[in-house]
């Protein structure tokens, strides 16, 4: 709580001490509930260039927080964004904004890779001056931090241009005017607007900066990366094209060397060439594209598109249809070294292995090389790290122990029942690929139920192959299926079974990073109305003016006088939910909480639900725009929204949730607002705020 010393000097002793238990009061009933918070300070500086400049922005991020780059895709959180607003006839940029070090990390909430920085954020812009009178340039920045909660914040730079600053000049460096930082309520802006000028939207250059802060572990971290490649190697070393040749190699490596120290040896550095041979193809694919590039790819819809093809000749060949070969040429180039003998011979021979199971582990390493794409970083070197351990072991293990070998079990049928259930899954996958795609452009074509459709139609077939009802060009005839074919087809059938209710709207949790969201469907309440809280055509047609349908079917208005209006004719309390179109956490707890049993039917029958959206980028008409008294112009709904809650809450951040009276008056005394809570402590705060309303 800030108190104007100028005024505190000139109170008398009595008032003051009455102010001041007044104060106190008033401190510890908001503290930790309403407060502004500006999680991220900045600083700026201008550098010489050659004949050029540079604008430097650096930022230092409070602990726990971070905030998103200019690269975060559309359809996730709000991207920073920066206005250079001074520019027409005073300097033009050269090239792209540069980011110094991000991390990215999949948000499955709304299915996209996000890029952020933590600790420090560092953005660098150069520029040509062509106005030699020029004495500032004014940068407008836009941009998102979250923790529990988000803020929408803005930073407004005027960066003074040396009188001195010539060509011949020795690089000058001043210190930016430190102009009023605007923070704005939460948001993540999903209906950004192109505008010419305002954005950014270039690839991060090569040369990053380097910055010594500790990055957060994204979702899908390396660890995880290398576990999965590690079960994929696996499932490579079972299939028809690999696995013969364990035997056949263990073999040559026992018989052919002159002890067994020497066999065991040559086996291991055969095994660490395999190794080799596939972390340079990641470090190849990353080298190539790029450790950023590659994660902006994985959000393109081209990108998205050639790979949905390539999915799908993989998963084709996998089950049958043709065979995908390298060169013969290169297997017999391969092999003719590898007859020479020595340390180049075996490494000659696990290149010839890399080249002759080609058909069978290529669709897996190209799978994945592409998701490990979109995690961008050293992930594809991760990835084959993983996948060529669990390829080479097995080699290295049986020339230790040859007398392993009378385990294994012989080659046959089984080796291509587990090459095609790696094509079945291959389809599968394909279309998460095309829904990106169809997600990103918003055709609706891949809608929600469309997409789980295909997913039971593959996991559907894939259960009658494993039953045997089906049968593909290169399966053995067969009288029986194996028990551990029995149980996997049981697996499979269970699977199906569950994403059948998908098509009403159950939310398929276990595989909620897959399929389209909830609301980008035919019908977001579930086929028939019948989803998501049993939301039927009359009780559409029944709704209020300016009311809908939000949330597991809960009746929602966006604006607060059309709320206001209904909640005074039905006598019922007030609950503002201030939100943001893709807030993270406000769909988290709309997800999670309100869809408890005990809470769903409170929100749905005791209280009016307004949920005002402070990243709603609508104009507001010109007649409902004004500026307020700090300066900031209110031009947008969500700006509208956003001023509501700063002025009357006196926070910022999102999700907040305020329960009233119809008078506007907080039904609470303890906890005026709550945020990002547990069931539990949201139902008792819920409860509480209800039985104070008269």
């Amino acid at each position: 709580m800030n108190i104007n010393r100028n005024h505190q000097v000139i109170l008398t002793r009595s008032i003051w001490n009455k102010i001041t238990a007044f104060l106190l009061l008033f401190f510890f009933t908001l503290a930790g509930n309403s407060q502004i918070l500006e999680p991220v300070k900045w600083t700026s500086k201008i550098e010489k260039k050659g004949k050029n400049a540079v604008l430097i922005f650096d930022g230092t991020i409070e602990k726990d927080w971070h905030m998103y780059s200019q690269f975060t895709p559309e359809g996730g959180p709000l991207a920073l964004e920066i206005l250079f607003k001074n520019q027409k006839g005073n300097y033009e940029l050269v090239g792209k904004a540069k980011e110094g070090k991000t991390k990215t990390a999949y948000n499955d909430v709304f299915g996209v890779d996000e890029t952020f920085f933590e600790g420090k954020a560092h953005i660098e812009q150069e520029i040509k001056i062509i106005n030699p009178n020029l004495k500032t340039v004014d940068v407008d920045f836009d941009f998102q931090v979250c923790k529990e909660v988000c803020i929408n914040s803005s930073k407004k730079f005027s960066i003074s241009v040396p009188s001195t600053f010539k060509i011949d000049e020795v690089p000058v460096i001043t210190e930016a005017k430190l102009d009023e930082t605007k923070t704005a309520g939460l948001a993540v802006d999903t209906l950004k607007k192109e505008t010419a000028g305002t954005k950014d939207q270039s690839v991060k250059a090569e040369n990053e900066v380097k910055e010594d802060v500790p990055a957060p572990a994204p979702a899908r971290s390396l660890w995880s990366i290398f576990f999965i490649a590690f079960l994929s190697g696996f499932a490579a070393l079972l299939t028809p094209c690999v696995f013969p040749m364990i035997p056949m190699t263990v073999s040559f490596f026992t018989k052919q060397s002159k002890s067994r120290a020497k066999g065991i040896r040559n086996a291991v550095i055969y095994g660490l060439s395999i190794i080799a041979i596939y972390v340079i193809l990641g470090l190849i694919v990353t080298k190539v594209f790029g450790a950023d590039a590659l994660n902006a790819l994985s959000t393109d819809v081209w990108f998205n598109l050639i790979f949905f093809v390539i999915l799908i000749i993989f998963a084709t060949s996998f089950l049958g249809a043709f065979e995908i070969m390298l060169p013969n040429s290169w297997a017999n180039k391969a092999d003719q070294q590898a007859d020479k003998g020595g340390l180049i011979g075996i490494l000659f021979m696990a290149l010839a292995l890399a080249i002759v199971s080609f058909s069978c582990t290529g669709p897996i390493v190209g799978t994945l090389l592409v998701e490990a794409a979109s995690n961008g970083g050293i992930a594809p070197v991760v990835g084959m790290l993983g996948f060529s351990l669990a390829l080479a072991l097995p080699f290295m293990l049986f020339a230790m122990f040859p007398g392993w070998l009378n385990s294994l079990p012989k080659s046959g049928g089984w080796l291509n029942t587990v090459k095609v259930v790696l094509g079945f899954l291959e389809l599968a996958l394909a279309f998460k690929f095309l829904s990106n795609a169809d997600l990103v452009l918003q055709l609706h074509f891949l809608e929600r139920e469309v997409f789980i459709a295909i997913w039971i139609a593959i996991f559907g077939a894939l259960t009658l192959y494993l039953f045997g009802k089906i049968t593909l060009p290169h399966d053995s005839p067969t009288h029986h299926i194996s028990v551990g074919r029995l149980y996997l087809g049981l697996l499979t059938l269970v699977f199906t079974m569950y994403l059948i209710p998908g098509l009403w709207g159950a939310p398929l949790k276990l595989i909620s990073a897959f399929p389209p969201p909830p609301q980008y469907s035919e019908s977001p309440f579930g086929v028939g109305g019948s989803g998501n809280g049993a939301v039927s055509s009359e009780s559409i047609k029944g709704l209020p003016e300016g009311a809908e349908l939000g949330p597991h079917g809960i009746m929602v208005f966006h604006d607060y006088e059309d709320g206001l209006a209904y909640a005074k004719e039905i006598k019922k309390p007030i609950m503002l939910d201030f939100t943001g179109y893709a807030c993270v956490n406000c769909r988290k707890m709309e997800n999670n909480v309100w869809s408890e049993p005990a809470i769903l039917p409170i929100l749905k029958n005791d209280v009016v639900l307004i949920s005002l959206y402070v990243d709603d980028k609508r104009d507001l008409p010109k007649e409902e725009q004004f500026v307020t008294e700090s300066g900031d112009k209110i031009i947008t709904v969500g700006d509208k929204w956003t001023d509501f809650m700063i002025s009357k809450y006196k926070t910022n951040t999102q999700p907040l949730y305020v329960i009233t009276d119809l008078e506007g008056n907080n039904l609470h005394t303890s906890k005026p607002t709550i945020s990002y809570v547990s069931a539990d402590e949201y139902l008792k705060w819920l409860k509480e705020g209800i039985s104070n309303f008269k």
